[in-house]
């Protein structure tokens, strides 16, 4: 932890409080790093960059409602686009456990641009009064229980939008390729791990796709709600003083800000009280984390081997798998993917105790939920892209040893049951097991099936 050398005196209505000298933060942000020394996961960057655009649009609306100058207008818009730019990352030092209701990140925010719109305005920070006061000015017409889940909205949108959605759209192309690649490769299908009919190795890669599929058109719904945000409800959603159409317009500036198709939320009690929407995102990002799991698996088990397991597709090489067993590759994307999708599951478990822990007019587990939703998503994005780069886009298939499983094959028996009815057919399967030759043999031998009718009936090209 950096040991700072110099301090000044910040004070608020409960006392006098040191601050670092060369620190833009305040006296609310000094007690809490003095009183939630938990953990070390600081406040996600997007959170606090989603609070440099709604402090620009607020200060905006609120000179446009003649209710700030035009010098402390532009002051808060100059400290706001410094936030967002990344210039002052090193004053925003406070953690995810703090007050559920992310009240000191609203005033370290605040604390920030007042401070540093004094020092641009040719002031000393250690000047009594200042320029702009961090509640009468920069928090003006807001509360922190709308602004921090204003924030959050903003965040969350800009990492599913910007990142996690267009990892998944790349993994879904390169599993589009592969399902095309492999369209005429016919191979033995599994159920409950068991031998069953015959499939295309390009069928099995679509429903991989399918699921990536779905995955991005759930978040694209997903995207829709966290397009509505709460600033303007201020305190419990009732909008007490903030001025008419605050919302409105600040909302529409960060639209503009943004791109993004924000609106504000048509009651804003809801977005403060609970965070239903965050926790149904939380539900689709899970989803999607259970289908990756389920294609990584399923690709380390259809890999494996290389020689004594299915090894019906060959996994890239990347890196050595042992440090004792010379030679021996591993599945390691599979297993960073799986490890990722357990995270995920987790993320999605804290975020659904903490969307449930709105009591009354606040829920008070915002930085919890916003810290898991965030981690989640990049997590998916990160994990997604290398499982697309390092693994999916060079799965080559093992044709030499999908025929072998297909012409060794029991399952083709059920081509026969339609023609020779189900129990004949099972008794042929079971005299192929029992006496371990092959399928039409069998058939031939059980009097039930003649060789050219074999031929005709089972016919893998038909199957699929």
């Amino acid at each position: 932890m950096t040991q700072h050398k110099t301090f000044r005196k910040e004070k608020d209505a409960m006392g006098i409080v040191m601050v670092p000298a060369d620190k833009y933060w305040g006296v609310q942000t000094q007690r809490s790093l003095n009183n939630f020394k938990i953990g070390q996961d600081l406040m996600p960057g997007e959170v606090i960059k989603a609070y440099a655009l709604l402090k620009k649009a607020a200060a905006m609306t609120n000179y446009s409602k003649g209710k700030i100058d035009k010098i402390k207008k532009e002051l808060i818009v100059r400290v706001c686009d410094e936030i967002f730019s990344g210039k002052l990352d090193a004053h925003f030092p406070l953690l995810v456990w703090q007050t559920g209701s992310g009240t000191q990140t609203n005033m370290n925010v605040n604390e920030v641009i007042a401070n540093r719109a004094h020092i641009l305005h040719g002031g000393k920070i250690d000047d009594g009064i200042k320029i702009l006061h961090p509640n009468d000015d920069v928090n003006m017409s807001q509360s922190s229980n709308d602004t921090f889940p204003t924030a959050m909205h903003i965040a969350a949108y800009s990492v599913i939008f910007e990142k996690t959605i267009p990892a998944l759209g790349q993994l879904s192309r390169a599993l589009k390729d592969k399902e095309e690649a492999f369209r005429d490769i016919i191979k033995l299908g599994r159920t409950h791990l068991m031998d069953a009919t015959p499939i295309t190795l390009g069928q099995e890669f679509s429903a991989f796709q399918a699921q990536i599929d779905r995955g991005i058109r759930n978040l694209a719904k997903n995207l829709q709600s966290l397009a509505e945000l709460p600033l303007g409800g201020t305190s419990v959603g009732t909008g007490m003083n903030a001025p008419k159409d605050f919302d409105k317009e600040a909302v529409k500036h960060i639209a503009d800000f943004t791109g993004y198709p924000l609106t504000p939320m048509p009651n804003k009690f809801e977005a403060i009280a609970a965070h239903d929407v965050l926790v149904e995102t939380s539900g689709t990002l899970k989803t999607i984390a259970v289908s990756l799991m389920k294609i990584a698996n399923d690709l380390r088990l259809l890999a494996s081997g290389p020689r004594c397991g299915i090894g019906e597709i060959e996994l890239p090489a990347n890196e050595p798998g042992s440090s004792m067993m010379p030679g021996k590759v591993n599945p390691t994307q599979c297993e960073a993917m799986a490890m990722v999708c357990s995270q995920v599951i987790g993320c999605d478990a804290a975020i659904t105790a903490g969307g449930m822990q709105g009591h009354l007019q606040l829920n008070t587990f915002k930085p919890l939920i916003i810290h898991n939703l965030l981690w989640a998503s990049k997590l998916i994005a990160d994990a997604v892209s290398s499982f697309t780069e390092k693994c999916i886009v060079d799965i080559k298939p093992h044709k030499k040893r999908i025929n072998e499983h297909l012409d060794n094959a029991l399952m083709l028996v059920t081509a026969l049951s339609s023609h020779i009815g189900y129990d004949k057919a099972a008794q042929i399967a079971k005299r192929a097991l029992t006496h371990n030759i092959p399928l039409k043999k069998a058939a031939i031998e059980s009097g039930f099936v003649s060789s050219e009718d074999y031929d005709n009936w089972v016919d893998v090209q038909d199957i699929v």
